[in-house]
C-alpha cells in the first residue's frame, strides 16, 4: 500500500525528513481550475504566502504539470510567481520523470524532494516510481507550512538566499555551455574567491545545516548539532573549518565544512563536506590540500575517516586522488593517511583566503 500525505494520521507517521524542493502541480493545485479550459483561472487561497515562505525557508520550488508550457508560465508571470520556480517540467511527461528532471538538473537526491498534485492517480504515479519522494495530497496545501519536512531548523542567511544563488548557477551553466576554450580557461574567466575561516558563532547555524542537507560530498555522513559544532569550536582539540565561495555572478555562500580531531602526533579528519553545487570548481581538492598543509606545518600525521554511503563515492575518490591510502578497515568504517609528501599546489585560476 502507497501511503500519502493526507490526513492527519498519516502525517504524524511519516519520518521528518527535510525536503529540499517541493514540486508543484499547477491545475487545481496551485491554482483553482483547469487552465486549458479556463484561461482565467485564480490562484488558490493563500499559496501565494506559502510559495514565499517556503522560499524564505530555502525550500527550492519546481513544477511538473501537464499543460502547454508557453501558456502556463505566462499565467505564472502574471501572478508574478514565474521566478520561485525552478527548471520548471510543464509538458506532457509523465509526472514521475518530470520529478527526476528536476532532482537531476538542481543536482539533489531524491529522497530530499516532496511533490504536491490534487490527482491521486498522479501521486500514485510518482510513488510508485520514486517511493523516496513524499508525495502530499494538494488537499493539505493550508498546511504544508506546519509540516515538518518542510520546517527547517534554521533560517540562515544562505537559506533565505538559496534560490538566488541556483538561479545563479543557471546562468553559470549557460554560460559554461557556450564558453569556447579549456575547462581551466573558464574557470579562470570565473574570478572565483574561496575564502577559508575557523567556524565562528554566527556560523554555527550555516554549519549545521551543512551536515543535515549535504550527502552526496560527505565522507562520512555524519551529522552534528549545533551544540555539538560549538563545543567542537571552541575545543583544543579540535578544528572546525568553514569555506565559503563567490565569482563574478555571485555568492556560491558557505560551501563546505571540515572537522579536525587534533591528537598530539596524529590529526584526523572526522568531517569533510562540499556542496554539490561546487562539485565541479575543486573546491573540495583545495579543502584537503589546506588541511594537508596545517598538518604538515604542525610535523603531525594526517588520517582521515570514510564512511561509504550510497551517495558519496566521490568522496573516495577525491581521498585517493590527494594521495590518502587506507590503512584500516573495520565495521564500515575506512582510515586513510596521508604522507604529506605531495600538496597540490593552488591553481591559478582561484584565489584562496585563508582568515
Amino acid at each position: 500500500m502507497i501511503v500519502h500525505i493526507n490526513d492527519p494520521i498519516v502525517k504524524e507517521l511519516t519520518p521528518s525528513k527535510k525536503i529540499k524542493c517541493l514540486v508543484w502541480d499547477l491545475d487545481n493545485t496551485l491554482w483553482e481550475g483547469v487552465l486549458l479550459e479556463d484561461k482565467e483561472v485564480v490562484l488558490r487561497e493563500g499559496v501565494v504566502a506559502i510559495i514565499r515562505t517556503l522560499d524564505e525557508r530555502g525550500i527550492l520550488q519546481s513544477i511538473a504539470s501537464r499543460n502547454e508550457h508557453d501558456l502556463a508560465m505566462e499565467k505564472l508571470k502574471e501572478f508574478g510567481l514565474d521566478e520561485y520556480f525552478l527548471y520548471p517540467q510543464i509538458n506532457w511527461n509523465n509526472k514521475s520523470s518530470s520529478v527526476q528532471q528536476i532532482a537531476r538538473s538542481i543536482n539533489i537526491g531524491m529522497d530530499t524532494m516532496a511533490f504536491i498534485d490534487d490527482q491521486p492517480f498522479e501521486l500514485e504515479e510518482v510513488a510508485f516510481h520514486h517511493p523516496q519522494v513524499l508525495c502530499i495530497n494538494a488537499s493539505r496545501l493550508g498546511q504544508l507550512t506546519e509540516m515538518p519536512q518542510l520546517k527547517p531548523t534554521f533560517q540562515t542567511e544562505d537559506s533565505q538566499n538559496r534560490r538566488k544563488m541556483y538561479m545563479s548557477d543557471i546562468v553559470r551553466n549557460q554560460v559554461e555551455e557556450a564558453f569556447d576554450g579549456s575547462q581551466e580557461d573558464f574557470l579562470s574567466s570565473l574570478q572565483m574567491k574561496l575564502t577559508i575561516s575557523q567556524v565562528k558563532e554566527n556560523d554555527l547555524q550555516r554549519a549545521e545545516e551543512l551536515t543535515v542537507r549535504t550527502h552526496q560530498l560527505n565522507a562520512t555522513g555524519y551529522t552534528y548539532s549545533y551544540e555539538e559544532l560549538d563545543h567542537f569550536r571552541s575545543s583544543d582539540k579540535h578544528k572546525l573549518l568553514i569555506a565559503g565561495l563567490e565569482d563574478k555572478y555571485g555568492t556560491y555562500g558557505k560551501i563546505g565544512l571540515t572537522l579536525l580531531e587534533c591528537e598530539e602526533e596524529i590529526w584526523t579528519l572526522k568531517l569533510l563536506l562540499m556542496s554539490c553545487r561546487v562539485i565541479s570548481r575543486g573546491v573540495g581538492t583545495l579543502m584537503l590540500g589546506h588541511v594537508m598543509r596545517l598538518a604538515k606545518e604542525a610535523h603531525v600525521r594526517l588520517r582521515a575517516e570514510f564512511v561509504s554511503t550510497d551517495r558519496n563515492r566521490m568522496m573516495y575518490i577525491a581521498y585517493s586522488f590527494a594521495g590518502f591510502k587506507e590503512v584500516e578497515t573495520k565495521d564500515g568504517l575506512t582510515i586513510f593517511e596521508n604522507d604529506l609528501s605531495l600538496i597540490q599546489p593552488i591553481p591559478e585560476y582561484i584565489d584562496v583566503i585563508v582568515e
